[in-house]
């Protein structure tokens, strides 16, 4: 079966059908890592977003039960060359196209992906929709204009209720703030010796407080981070008080807490193998990455917050520190699973911040 994906440009793929046979309107972007689909699917900050995968063979070592970064498929759509339906995998249990057709995700192979990703990386990402060939262009674009832009997306995808995951010998308590979490973020907090605390993103500081936390946590997520004014006002509230660490989604919403401004890129950064440079030591780090907003450089001036790490590919802020409140985020993934593991120590970090408060706290 055949389905097109149209941009709101009017320019038209058409291709073989794999997954849903549904028709959704999303954001087009595109990820340029070699491995890990099956993470990349099931990542929430891709909710309603196609995503182009830049390496051509995908589907070849199926899904596996292990391996998810979350049990919700939110993105819209996944757009490849070629798409194998015969995984060779000893421990896979699943076609990546049987479980796309069981979250209602649609698929498409057999386009031109480098031409479509270098169209994004040209004339930045835009809007579109996966439908049926039959479809015609202004048909297409009509759909488009009358599908609006959700703001909702991290109320959609954040924990509905609290919930507990436990490590032996835990030395620390973190409540984490689930705007769109990450499954592989809690189990890198557990190897560093803490139980987490996962909470809603709208949960109320008095609630958050209650659970006497050693540190607060601000996942990754989906979205434009000026939607999430709860995370915002909670974090005002917070800073100071508490160790603070956040990635992603988690970083631009302290940067915003702060007083900082956001702005969206005009393809984002997508994929395993950007370099990272820490302003701090100058090493460099190779990162995994995953964001269509920055936090605009200009706007620290008159902040508490100071810029750790910056992109070696377009100078985009990376990192945040402020050292009298204990704050520390990044804009990458420390954690990613699969890829580079360079930034693991941030988790360290987090953990020294922790400590010291906690010493400070014995002492008084």
């Amino acid at each position: 079966m055949k389905k097109k994906l149209i941009l709101e440009d009017g320019s038209e793929y058409i291709g073989e059908a794999f997954g849903a046979d549904t028709e959704k309107v999303c954001e087009v972007v595109f990820n340029t890592t070699m491995a890990g689909y099956q993470e990349i699917i099931s990542d929430p900050s891709y909710t309603d977003q196609a995503i182009v995968m830049s390496y051509p063979l995908i589907g070849n070592y199926g899904i596996t039960d292990e391996d998810y970064e979350s049990r919700l498929l939110a993105l819209g759509g996944l757009i490849v060359r070629d798409y194998n339906d015969q995984p060779s995998n000893f421990r896979y249990t699943k076609t990546l196209s049987e479980v796309l057709e069981e979250g209602g995700v649609p698929g498409i192979s057999g386009i031109d992906t480098r031409k479509l990703i270098k169209s994004i990386r040209d004339l930045g990402s835009r809007r579109g929709i996966i439908t049926d060939e039959t479809v015609s262009a202004d048909e297409g674009l009509k759909k488009i204009q009358n599908t609006p832009i959700p703001h909702d997306a991290v109320k959609r995808v954040s924990s509905k209720k609290r919930w507990y995951s436990r490590t032996a010998n835990a030395r620390f308590n973190v409540v984490a703030v689930d705007c769109g979490m990450k499954m592989n973020i809690v189990r890198t907090m557990k190897e560093y010796g803490c139980n987490v605390t996962v909470v809603p993103y709208d949960t109320s500081y008095d609630e958050i407080m209650m659970l006497k936390p050693d540190g607060i946590f601000v996942s990754n997520g989906p979205g434009d981070p000026e939607d999430v004014t709860e995370v915002i006002s909670l974090l005002k509230k917070i800073k100071g008080r508490i160790p603070l660490f956040g990635i992603c989604l988690g970083h631009q919403l302290i940067a915003l807490a702060y007083g900082a401004k956001t702005y969206k890129l005009k393809f984002g950064h997508r994929g395993g193998n950007h370099p990272v440079k820490n302003i701090i030591t100058g090493k460099i780090e190779i990162t995994s990455q995953n964001h269509s907003y920055a936090v605009d450089a200009a706007s620290l001036a008159g902040t508490a917050l100071e810029a750790s790490h910056i992109n070696l590919l377009d100078n985009t802020i990376e990192g945040l520190v402020c050292e009298k409140d204990h704050v520390c985020s990044v804009q990458y993934h420390p954690e990613s699973a699969p890829g580079p593991n360079d930034s693991r120590w941030f988790f360290a970090e987090f953990v020294r911040q922790m400590e010291e408060v906690k010493g400070d706290a014995k002492e008084k």
